[in-house]
């Protein structure tokens, strides 16, 4: 005997019972009704057809009915062939979400999931209890962001593993910067950070693993070095944004399983698009995907408010870059990458050389120097120097250091002037 057949016999037996109380002077029609949890106008139907019908006429006589809102069986057919055919390996949810979108589907998401379960198509996924407390999120947007990378066969065309660099929200798992690149590393997690603070500012925490790139470890399994910096980690440090090491899988839960959940949609999507190259990817990811992955799984933070910050100075793009100590040679040339970048005329100091200077590399290959807070020069990656407006007007404002046909070695002038005349003979 099925539940429903169940409930409905208890239901029967606590009727009767009530029914005899009230009889007998035990219970009012109202009383009984509030016990029942029905109104006195039904207590008093069931009472009359009791009466009439004995206990038959207290059954539910919907039971045994077909459903007015029922899913029509042409439908259902329609979505297990759909499944078959081209969506076998998607989840329910992702396979619902397509449905929707791509073919006039009407139905809801739970009778989707029943009727594929009962096909035989999909696997009823186990209860799992939580052994963990999950760490509450940050309030607001902007107080910390995760960035990570998952090596995947993100293109399906081409069965070539690429990393997905993705930066989101600690407040609300909005996704704010996702791309493929051949391999992650220090460019590509800069270039993560420059996409988040080009469009929403400065931010107040990163939470990353240990990678070579974001941390240096002096012990292996140990504490990351709080005094020797990466490139990232210096980068950070310049902007005011506080660093945060993960230690474990676990402790990164909110970014992994938003991995999760792109390395199920993420290659199907960019599949059904027709999507094979990395830049058009790229190009997609960007305009398309994010949005519509963020209006399904971001949610609202605690706080209103944002805690991003605009940069007035805009001073970040130099610091989201590559940055070394040079000494400029005798030939007052700086060594970089196999380059000799040739630093020009300044009105600083006559030359450079043993000067301890600053390399920039940017992400497009070009290059600057700087003494401190003074820009010296820019060159294109062949090393070939780019002159600027303000180079050019020091350059012409610039005395020469020696005249013209004069050697540059050091000279001494024959001086006459402090001689004294010869004093004339003294006569006694």
């Amino acid at each position: 005997m099925d539940r429903t057949r169940i409930h409905e016999g208890i239901r029967q037996m606590r009727f009767e019972r009530l029914l005899d109380r009230q009889e007998s002077g035990g219970l009012s029609q109202v009383e009984a009704a509030e016990l029942l949890g029905i109104s006195e106008r039904s207590f008093r139907r069931w009472r009359d057809r009791l009466r009439d019908e004995g206990p038959v006429g207290l059954a539910d006589r919907r039971l045994g009915k077909r459903s007015s809102r029922r899913a029509s069986v042409t439908e259902i057919s329609r979505m297990l062939d759909l499944y078959r055919g081209s969506y076998a390996d998607f989840t329910v949810k992702h396979f619902h979400e397509q449905l929707v979108k791509r073919h006039g589907y009407k139905l809801g998401y739970t009778v989707t999931k029943v009727h594929l379960q009962r096909a035989g198509l999909v696997v009823q996924a186990p209860r799992r209890s939580a052994h963990r407390k999950k760490r509450p999120r940050r309030p607001m947007v902007g107080m910390m962001l995760h960035q990570d990378a998952s090596t995947h066969v993100w293109l399906l065309g081409t069965g070539r593993k690429h990393d997905l660099v993705a930066t989101l929200d600690d407040a609300t798992s909005a996704l704010l910067s996702a791309f493929l690149t051949d391999e992650e590393g220090t460019a590509s997690s800069f270039r993560g950070l420059r996409e988040v603070i080009e469009q929403h500012g400065l931010f107040c925490a990163l939470y990353t693993d240990r990678g070579s790139h974001y941390f240096h470890t002096p012990e292996a399994g140990k504490a990351v070095s709080k005094t020797q910096l990466t490139q990232v980690g210096r980068a950070l440090k310049q902007l005011g944004t506080e660093h945060i090491a993960a230690y474990s899988p676990e402790a990164r839960g909110r970014s992994e399983r938003a991995f999760r959940t792109l390395q199920d949609r993420l290659p199907k999507e960019l599949a059904l698009a027709g999507i094979t190259t990395v830049e058009a990817a790229n190009r997609w990811i960007a305009e398309t995907y994010i949005p519509q992955h963020n209006a399904a799984f971001a949610v609202d933070a605690v706080q209103e408010g944002s805690a991003f910050l605009h940069d007035p100075t805009v001073a970040w793009p130099d610091i989201l870059c590559i940055q070394e100590e040079r000494t400029v040679g005798n030939d007052n040339t700086v060594k970089w990458q196999c380059l000799s970048l040739q630093l020009p005329p300044s009105r600083l100091r006559p030359h450079f050389v043993k000067a301890v200077v600053r390399v920039h590399e940017y992400p497009d290959g070009t290059i600057a120097v700087f003494l401190g807070p003074h820009r010296l020069a820019d060159y294109d990656a062949t090393g070939k120097i780019r002159p600027t407006t303000e180079q050019a007007a020091c350059h012409a404002s610039t005395p020469a250091i020696f005249p013209r046909g004069m050697p540059r070695g050091k000279t001494r002038t024959k001086r006459t002037d402090h001689k004294l005349p010869k004093p004339a003979n003294l006569t006694s």
